[in-house]
């Protein structure tokens, strides 16, 4: 009888089929891992309005050093790009004959006065005879006379001397005011005067001017929240440099234009700013923020949460169980990086910030916290 082969048969296929069944069992694909995403909260921060725009520094005072006396150059004082305060002599022109001018003038003036006490003399001498009646009355009018033109003769030539002086004065060119002095356009030897133009120039950088334009319809609409009440009337003002640094030293609005550029319907503002160690330097085209300077507490989220479509604004929400949410939010305004939410989320809902992409509505994800978050 052949059944037990057959037996045997059937219980090998039946093991073979088993084993097959478990090793497709253990190949089968585990369940696919939550997407990660990362996450931040919605917090209350002190993020106030503010704008950005384009300005340029200005020097508070900036001249050209000219001679005011025609002569030789015998002396410059200075350093190009040297720091000076108000006073020092830059250059020297010669002074020989302006201080001769001053001497011949101071002798005029010596013989004047001579002249004008022998009149006096005269005039005394001319009254006592007047009394005795042994000159006339018109001897005395002309001893007057003298005596009056001598005086003239006297305060002409105190005038002369005064410009003399003031001419010998010139031949010292000084700093008017304490600055940095630029390059300089004569040697020692050459011949100047009043058309030779600018010997150099004398630049005062501290302290130092922002001007920048503001958009008209962005200036009425700030005065009219500071009438309302809305914000403070002060303004927060700050500057970053070309190479994107953040300069330490904030300003002071100083100078509003009283009129709008019709070319461009702004107005112009003018910001000072302290320059101690001269850092900034005129001419500079800068980046200026202003900013309220009151505290305003909002809800704010990063801006790279927040996405958009066709009906607007709207954030992934993960919730407490991992899962993910549309909800829909409106935005108020953004500034420094964060989006301020006037509508659609509450403080601490955390919403993903990075792998939006991978993730839908209804779906669990692996939440972890922005840095700093």
């Amino acid at each position: 009888m052949r059944v037990p082969g057959v037996l045997t048969s059937v219980v090998f296929l039946s093991l073979s089929c088993a084993a097959l069944s478990v090793a497709q069992a253990q190949q089968a694909p585990a369940a696919a891992p939550a997407p990660a995403v990362v996450v931040a909260p919605a917090k209350i921060m002190d993020l106030r309005e503010s704008v950005d725009l384009t300005g340029r520094l200005v020097a508070t005072q900036k001249i050209d050093i000219r001679a005011r006396v025609s002569g030789f150059l015998e002396k410059r004082n200075f350093t190009e790009g040297q720091k000076v305060t108000a006073g020092t002599v830059l250059y020297e022109v010669e002074e020989g004959s302006y201080q001769a001018a001053v001497q011949e003038i101071d002798g005029q003036i010596q013989a004047a006065e001579a002249q004008r006490d022998l009149a006096v003399i005269e005039l005394n001498r001319s009254n006592r005879l007047l009394t005795s009646n042994t000159v006339a009355q018109s001897q005395v009018d002309i001893a007057n006379a003298q005596v009056k033109k001598a005086e003239a003769d006297l305060v002409r030539l105190g005038g002369s001397r005064e410009q003399a002086a003031l001419n010998l004065s010139y031949t010292k060119i000084t700093a008017p005011f304490d600055g940095v002095v630029g390059l300089s356009t004569v040697d020692v030897g050459a011949l100047v005067g009043p058309d030779t133009g600018a010997l150099t120039t004398l630049t005062r950088l501290d302290p130092i001017y922002a001007e920048f334009s503001v958009a008209t319809s962005l200036y009425m609409t700030y005065r009219e929240q500071v009438r309302a009440g809305q914000i403070s009337a002060g303004a927060n003002i700050r500057i970053i440099l070309p190479n994107g640094t953040e300069y330490p030293e904030k300003g002071t609005i100083n100078f509003v234009s009283s009129n709008v550029s019709q070319g461009t319907d702004t107005v112009t503002v003018r910001a000072e700013f302290a320059n101690t160690d001269g850092l900034l330097l005129d001419g500079t085209l800068v980046r200026v923020e202003l900013e309220q300077s009151n505290q305003q507490d909002v809800l704010a989220i990063p801006q790279q949460a927040v996405q958009r479509d066709q009906q607007g604004a709207f954030v992934m929400v993960v919730g407490a169980d991992s899962k993910v949410e549309l909800r829909r939010i409106d935005i108020a305004r953004s500034s420094r990086g964060q989006s301020v939410v006037a509508s659609g989320l509450k403080e601490g809902d955390m919403v993903i910030t990075d792998g939006i992409g991978k993730v839908r509505p209804g779906m669990v994800v692996d939440a972890a916290p922005a840095a700093g978050g």
